[in-house]
């Protein structure tokens, strides 16, 4: 077994990680030039908002690189604004997550952030935080000094708590279901002690709500979006964009936040069908990108250059896809090198077929003959019979569909999962 060459791809395989790049020196390894328009965008609507509490909702397909942008964009604005960006994932149960402890979380994160930054706030104001936080969550009192550590070790602490412990959560929303004036009033007094002593607005970034299950984000928008925008400070939140199909409640989010609605679209390797004709070619621009994203986690010595083209059409132009075909395609080549001493083990078409099928039945497990009816209609028409049909929804939440935008939108069945269409007889191909 060559020692190097399993290095090299053990390397490969934590750098294919399907984690979005957060922390600064991720971001400066491996980050590309991309979606620097969104990031235009969002910026725009922060910076000319009539007034300091503008709601922005951000959406688009799941690993399409929202997380990735948002960090991009706070770091960006951090010399301005005093940015508090966070996870739900990071902060409560994704099972449990409601708009009580979103507001609780936006609470919460703020005290930290302000803590981990050693913003100056009296004593004497923090100590009645404290025990408010310490109330709810029943932590322990404990003597605070005054050191910025120690406040951030207990936030840090109560974060922790609230994770993992149902029963706060429940208590949490108990108390304040009924009184929720009470909750976004703590929240506008933390924020306007954070905004004297900072001399800076606040801007808050919630990732990962467009993660949740679509019914819950459903009863979290459609029915409590006046209470997330209560807050006098500006948030994005995000929302999946299967939401955003649906009339009645994609109303409401634009009425409440005036318009601030800002789609990541996905990159168009095709466009609308091209990839039906022979010898058609991905667009350079698109093709472009995503290679550099494989260039910067994947050394070139381990990936045939045309199989890696292979992988960007594949990826039909979502990251989050593009980096687990090749993560996959890693695994395969770290047992084959373990399995062949002494051989040269590459990523070529061979290894990438394989990855492919074992993601393609991954994904068909999940379909039903409605799914399937449903891939068929849209592949031929580049759109469904329904689009706001609940089934089209989760297949669009789940990347079975991709959403493209030229001067409208249109849609296409992943590329995967066009395999699985053809090998049943659905549409043509061999």
């Amino acid at each position: 077994m060559s020692e190097e060459l399993l290095k090299s791809f053990q390397e490969a395989y934590r750098n294919l990680e399907l984690l979005p790049l957060v922390e600064p020196k991720d971001l400066s390894r491996f980050r590309v030039d991309y979606g620097g328009e969104i990031i235009e965008e969002l910026e725009q609507l922060v910076e000319d908002s009539p007034s300091a509490d503008g709601k922005i909702i951000f959406t688009g397909h799941r690993g399409c690189g929202k997380s990735t942008l948002l960090a991009e964009f706070s770091r960006r604005l951090r010399d301005r604004y005093f940015v508090v960006s966070f996870s739900i994932a990071d902060t409560i149960e994704m099972s449990d997550v409601n708009h009580i402890n979103i507001l609780f979380a936006i609470a919460l994160n703020l005290m930290s952030e302000a803590e981990a930054s050693r913003v100056e706030i009296p004593q004497s104001t923090k100590e009645p935080l404290y025990k408010w936080f310490a109330k709810r969550t029943r932590t322990e009192e404990t003597k605070f000094q005054g050191e910025a550590s120690t406040g951030f070790d207990f936030f840090k602490l109560i974060i922790t708590k609230l994770k993992v412990d149902s029963t706060i959560r429940y208590e949490i929303k108990q108390e304040f279901e009924r009184k929720l004036s009470d909750l976004v009033a703590r929240i506008n007094e933390i924020a306007a002690l954070i905004q004297v002593a900072s001399k800076k607005e606040i801007l808050v970034i919630i990732d990962d709500l467009d993660k949740l299950d679509l019914a819950r984000v459903n009863e979290i928008y459609k029915n409590n979006i006046k209470a997330l925008c209560q807050p006098n400070i500006r948030i994005i939140y995000t929302i999946p964009i299967a939401i955003i199909r649906e009339t009645f409640l994609s109303t409401v989010i634009a009425t409440e936040t005036n318009n601030q609605i800002v789609v990541m679209p996905v990159l168009k390797i095709f466009e609308k069908g091209k990839n039906r004709l022979p010898d058609s070619r991905p667009r350079q621009e698109a093709t472009d990108v995503l290679c550099e994203i494989l260039d910067k986690r994947l050394a070139t010595n381990l990936i045939e250059s045309h199989t890696a083209e292979k992988i960007v059409v594949t990826s039909g132009g979502v990251l989050r896809e593009l980096i687990r075909i090749a993560n996959e395609c890693c695994r395969i080549c770290l047992r084959l090198i373990r399995r062949k001493t002494g051989e040269q083990v590459i990523i070529d078409d061979s290894v990438l077929q394989q990855a492919v099928t074992k993601i393609r039945n991954d994904f068909a497990i999940r379909l039903s003959k409605i799914d399937y009816d449903i891939l068929q209609k849209t592949y031929q028409n580049f759109m469904p019979d329904d689009p706001k049909q609940p089934e089209f929804l989760d297949l669009l939440h789940g990347l079975y569909v991709l959403e493209y935008r030229n001067d409208e939108p249109w849609y296409d069945v992943h590329p995967v999962v066009v395999e699985t269409l053809r090998r049943r007889g659905l549409i043509n191909g061999s």
